[in-house]
């Protein structure tokens, strides 16, 4: 899964939900309930980095909950912002940085935030490697990925772009007049596991379904709604076609353990610090 791809360097420039108080609070209120259900110790005894943190807004909502939280991005306009606009919080940083190349030693950090970044680096393995290495041993990743297998890509509102071959979408993209290439790419559920071999995974996809209102996620998907009836039978009976997934990627003091539920998708384990 390598890639030739370079950094997207000035993504906040062009896209305004890097900007959206709103809506990047209410992911950031999601992140945190689903900590607090994970954690069985306060979030204040835990600090926190969040990869790709953009213009910081999360970032500063997770410091109202956690010990500390430092978000880095390869964005230097972005963290600029996030500097000037959250510089009050004592216990929040920023720092340009590389995600392929974190600035911070071994085994620093409780909590790691990757959410939907991914798709957007030159290597997502890379990435995943330096999480891992900084988490703690049974620290945690809270990983937000989007499905190759979905419907409409969210960046630029262009159906089945992510599904059709590489050359393809470039030619469609340039065609649509949104970008002169298709930079993003998303692996599908198959791509997503391997990305994430190293790590136990906690799957909270179905449990944010089954209860939308105590993860916070109501904006997206009201409870017991048509819409969340259908997306709980596909979760259910067709796991590998659910177009976003929400995991918590515990790093393991020893041997690797992926659990499977009755219903064949992943299941969750037992809290762990």
């Amino acid at each position: 899964m390598t890639q030739d791809r370079d950094y997207q360097y000035d993504f906040s420039a062009f896209s305004a939900a890097m900007h959206n108080i709103l809506a990047r609070e209410k992911k950031a209120a999601t992140m945190v309930a689903v900590l607090q259900d994970y954690f069985d110790v306060p979030l204040r005894t835990l600090d926190v980095i969040d990869v790709g943190a953009s213009t910081g807004i999360i970032d500063a909502f997770l410091a109202d909950h956690f010990g500390s939280v430092v978000g880095i991005d390869i964005d230097t306009t972005a963290i600029d912002l996030a500097k000037e606009a959250f510089h009050a919080k004592r216990n929040l940083s920023f720092c340009q940085g590389d995600a392929m190349h974190l600035q911070f030693p071994d085994e620093s950090m409780n909590v790691a935030i990757c959410s939907q970044v991914y798709e957007h680096v030159p290597n997502a393995n890379r990435m995943m490697d330096e999480i891992h290495r900084v988490l703690r041993p049974g620290g945690i990743c809270y990983f937000a990925a989007s499905n190759r297998l979905m419907w409409n890509e969210p960046h630029y509102n262009l159906p089945l772009l992510s599904v059709i071959p590489r050359p393809f979408a470039h030619w469609y993209i340039r065609l649509s007049g949104n970008a002169p290439r298709y930079h993003e790419l998303h692996f599908s559920y198959w791509g997503l596991m391997r990305l994430v071999k190293d790590f136990e995974v906690i799957d909270y996809t179905a449990k944010m379904l089954r209860n939308p209102k105590k993860y916070g996620i109501t904006y997206m998907i009201k409870t017991n709604s048509i819409k969340a009836r259908i997306a709980r039978t596909v979760v259910r009976y067709a796991y590998w076609l659910v177009p976003g997934y929400i995991w918590l990627l515990k790093k393991p003091p020893g041997k690797i353990v992926v659990q499977q539920s009755v219903t064949g998708h992943l299941g969750s384990t037992s809290n762990n610090v």
